[in-house]
Parts: C-alpha cells; structure tokens; sequence
C-alpha cells in the first residue's frame, strides 16, 4: 500500500484555506500552486482562463487528474443606501449557509476590507417576530455589515468598494481527532491530496508509465472548470467531495468512487478500472451516487465535447456548501485509490 505524508497533507490544506479564491478571482492561490510546482520540479504554467496546469512525467495514455481552487462566495450587487452591501452568490452558497459568517471583501483596486453576513434587520430583540423568521434572502434581507464607521453609501464609495467585488468567506479551519471542520473542504482537501502524490514522486523518483497531467481548476463551482483539456488527454480523474446524506453511501471516513453525478452515469469501463483498484488495495471505500444536484469537472469535460473517458473519486464529506466535515482517513484512502490507478 502506499505511503501517505499526513503531516505535508494536511499542512497543505490549512495553508490552501488561508488563501481566499471565490470563483473569478483564484490568482493568488494560482500563483502558490505554480511556486509548489516549482518547487516539486514539475512543468507548471498557468492557463489564459484560470487554474494551473502541470505535468508529473509519463508518456503513454496521457490521463488528466483535476482537484479544483475555486470556493463558493458572493459578489456585491449594490452599495445599499445605509452603507450596508447587498450581494449575489457566486456557486451555490445558499443563504441558510452563509449568515453570520465573517467575510473579507476584496476591491478592484487592490483594497481588502472585513466584515459580516447579517440578516437585516439583525437584531431579534427589536423587530418583528414575522421579519425575524423570513427565510434569510440575498435579494431581500441579508446582507454585508462592514468593519469600517460608513453610515452611507457614499462612505462605502469613498473607501473604494463598489459593485462587482468579490467577497470571501471565512473558511475557519479546525482539526480534531481526525476530523477535519472547514468551509471549502471542497475542494481544496482535494487539492492537497494531489499535491502530496506529486511531493512522493518527486522524493521517490518513480517515473509512471501514463503520462499525468495535474489540472488545477478555476472555475468548478460555475461549471467550465476544465471545460478546456490537453489534446492528447485519453482519460480524466476528477477529484472531489463525495456528499453523505440519508440516501447516500459516501461515509466521512472512507473513498467514494462516484457511478453517477445529476446529468450523466461516469465511464463505465473506466470506473470499473477504478473500483477494481480500490478493492485490490484493500481500501475503505464505496460507491455512491449524487443526485438532485452535484457536478464534477470531469463532466464539464463531457459536456465540452472532449472524446475522453471519465471517473470520479473523493473523501465522503458532511455539510456541503456549508461548514464542511471530513476525516483525516477519508483523504488517506483518497490519495491511495488515486495514486494506485494513476500509477498502473
């Protein structure tokens, strides 16, 4: 069974969190991964789109792996007139999801200020018992309390905000026991796994018989992260959380290996490659199916037009699009079933 460095793992992972990058405005985590590259001593450039693109050596049957550098946030919508900031989201950051959240937003001219995700009114003490139980609402009662003395809509001009800014979510990372509690577990856990095979290739000088591509997308959570591929790509290993739920196998502590996302069933030769993996390396995993709404970068491939085959794997995960939840043993038997089928 192969090795798995933990510690550069989860190290990682906590300094990916550290990086805000709601889709649309990924370039400082892009600039980290093309420095780690450089250091691993893999070929790394950066894509005109978004996202980074390496390669870990091989030559035949060229597969593209892809974990994804993009959150789910919001963007302001308007400066409303008492200074507050009325948004929109950017991915699926449902409101339920996201109040009381702690936030940094980002200006176009470099700025970066903090601030809250508040329900307006905020305070339940002194408004109406039917307009503190509204369902909270972008378009209608949440919205962005800055940390800055602004009382008007012209104070929060003059501090440089203004429509189109992107806002980034505190990811308030935790690790206890195993389990791993953070926002943006998706996908960035993901992320860090694929970088840990890259540190053991390198330290180990193993040279894999496929030609490996490690794509790095920008833009999963709207759908056309890798919705640009390779020319010569045969295959495509997407890399995500696999979401646990009353219908569903997927487990905080093993590997999912996906059958079906909400449009399209994966590869089915390629897939059965992948379970076969999973069950001679003796790992704890399953498989799974997710649907009313869950997609993948290797649909967006699909759905690109690319003739590749495609297939699925991630840690079983809790709580998605929200305050996420994994274990430790979820990424070690992620890393193992992808690093096994990569190097067969």
């Amino acid at each position: 069974m192969l090795p798995f460095d933990e510690k550069y793992c989860l190290d990682q992972l906590k300094a990916l969190l550290a990086i805000d990058s709601t889709t649309g405005k990924c370039d400082e985590i892009e600039k980290y991964i093309l420095g780690l590259c450089e250091e691993l001593g893999f070929e790394a450039k950066a894509c005109r789109k978004g996202g980074v693109i390496a390669t870990m050596g091989g030559e035949e049957d060229p597969i593209v792996v892809t974990a994804h550098l993009d959150d789910i946030g919001l963007m302001v919508r308007k400066v409303n007139p008492d200074g507050t900031l009325k948004v929109c989201k950017v991915g699926g950051l449902r409101e339920a999801y996201a109040v009381m959240e702690n936030v940094r937003v980002y200006t176009r001219d470099g700025k970066v200020y903090t601030g809250s995700i508040c329900r307006s009114p905020g305070s339940v003490h002194v408004v109406d018992g039917d307009i503190s139980n509204a369902l909270p609402d972008y378009g209608k009662n949440v919205v962005i309390v800055l940390d800055e003395p602004v009382k008007s809509a012209e104070d929060v001009r003059a501090l440089g905000i203004e429509t189109g800014d992107i806002v980034a979510i505190e990811p308030r990372f935790t690790l206890y026991n195993g389990y791993i509690k953070s926002r943006f577990i998706d996908d960035k856990a993901c992320v860090a796994v694929v970088l840990a095979f890259m540190k053991y290739l390198k330290e180990t000088g193993i040279k894999p018989r496929r030609k490996i591509y490690a794509y790095f997308a920008s833009y999963e959570e709207i759908g056309h992260g890798t919705s640009w591929l390779p020319a010569d790509t045969a295959d495509i290993l997407a890399l995500d959380i696999a979401p646990t739920g009353p219908d569903q196998n997927s487990d905080e502590r093993k590997v999912s290996v996906f059958a079906k996302d909400t449009p399209y069933p994966f590869h089915w030769a390629m897939t059965n490659e992948v379970r076969q993996t999973a069950i001679e390396e003796g790992l704890d995993w399953v498989m799974d199916i997710f649907t009313p709404s869950y997609g993948t970068d290797a649909e967006s491939s699909i759905r690109a037009g690319y003739d590749v085959r495609h297939a699925a794997i991630g840690p079983g995960t809790s709580n998605t699009h929200g305050y996420e939840r994994t274990h430790v043993d979820a990424l070690k038997n992620t890393y193992r079933l992808m690093a096994a089928y990569l190097l067969k």
